[in-house]
C-alpha cells in the first residue's frame, strides 16, 4: 500500500443465496490512497463483493469497516454518504436526461435545503443550487465534458458516457471509488486514457479506488495491489508482478 492506514478493512466476508455460497472468506484491506484491483474469472462473486460493500445486499457474516466505522447497520444511502460511491458494469445514466443533471443527481446526497426551500426558492435553495451547479461543472470539465453539458447523456459516446459515469459518482465527494468493469467496450485508445484517468482521480481527489476489471493490461498497469478472487474465495493477493506470475492464478485463468 502507498498509505499503510486503512479507509477500507474487510474480513471474513461472505453471503449465501439459499443454499449456495457465493462469496466467503473474503478479506481485503485498502489503503486511503491506493489503485487496487479485484480480479477472477467470470462469475467469481466479484460484483457480489461491491454489491455487499454497498449494501445491496446485505453479508451473511464477516465485517466492514470503512473509514473507521462498522457499516453493518448502514443501508446503501448511509454507505454512499459515510463515503462510498461506485459504477455499474451496464450504464445507468439518465439518459434523456442532460449530462449537467446526471452529475448534480450524484450529489442529493449532500443538499441540505428543505422542500419548502425548494418550493419558495429561498436564499438557502438558491446558494446550494449554484454552489453545486459549479461543482458539475468542474467535474464535467476534468472529464472533458462540459462542452457536452446540455446534450441528452444518450447521445454521448460510449466512453464518454463512461467518463460521465464515473463523473456522477465522483459527485457525492466519496472517499473510495468503487468502479466496476470500467474498461468494458472500449477500445484501446480509451483504454490507455482511462488509466490515465485512474491516476488522475486518484491524485487529484486524494482518495482509494478499488476496481473490477477483464482488461489485464489496464490492471498490471495501474493497480497497486491485486486480490484474486475465484470461485468465491481469495485466491491470492499481491502486486502486479507478483500476480501474474501466480501458478494458481494461471490455472484459474486458462485452466491445467
Amino acid at each position: 500500500m502507498n498509505n499503510q492506514e486503512s479507509i477500507l478493512s474487510v474480513k471474513g466476508l461472505g453471503i449465501d443465496f439459499g443454499g449456495l455460497t457465493a462469496v466467503n472468506k473474503f478479506n481485503i484491506e485498502v489503503g486511503k490512497t491506493d489503485i487496487y484491483g479485484l480480479i477472477g474469472p467470470n462469475g467469481a462473486g466479484k460484483t457480489t463483493v461491491f454489491n455487499m460493500l454497498t449494501k445491496v445486499y446485505t453479508p451473511s457474516r464477516g465485517t466492514i469497516i470503512f473509514d473507521s466505522k462498522d457499516t453493518s447497520k448502514m443501508n446503501s444511502i448511509d454507505v454512499n454518504k459515510a463515503g462510498i460511491a461506485r459504477t455499474f458494469q451496464n450504464i445507468r445514466l439518465f439518459a434523456n436526461q442532460s449530462v449537467l443533471d446526471n452529475v448534480l443527481v450524484g450529489m442529493h446526497n449532500s443538499y441540505t435545503y428543505s422542500a419548502f426551500d425548494a418550493i419558495i426558492r429561498s436564499p438557502k435553495f438558491k446558494r446550494e443550487e449554484q454552489a453545486n451547479r459549479k461543482k458539475a461543472m468542474e467535474l464535467l470539465e476534468i472529464f472533458d465534458l462540459a462542452h457536452s453539458a446540455d446534450v441528452p447523456a444518450k447521445s454521448l459516446p460510449y466512453g464518454a458516457q463512461r467518463r460521465l459515469e464515473i463523473a456522477r459518482a465522483l459527485a457525492s465527494s466519496p472517499k473510495l471509488l468503487l468502479l466496476d468493469e470500467p474498461a468494458a467496450g472500449m477500445n484501446p485508445v480509451e483504454t490507455e486514457e482511462l488509466m490515465n484517468t485512474i491516476r488522475f482521480i486518484r491524485d487529484k481527489f486524494q482518495i482509494a479506488i478499488l476496481l473490477i476489471e477483464h482488461d489485464m493490461k489496464l490492471v498490471m498497469g495501474v493497480c497497486e495491489k491485486i486480490t484474486v478472487l475465484n470461485f468465491g474465495q481469495v485466491l491470492v493477493t499481491g502486486t502486479p508482478d507478483e500476480v501474474q506470475n501466480n501458478p494458481e492464478v494461471i490455472k484459474a485463468y486458462i485452466g491445467d
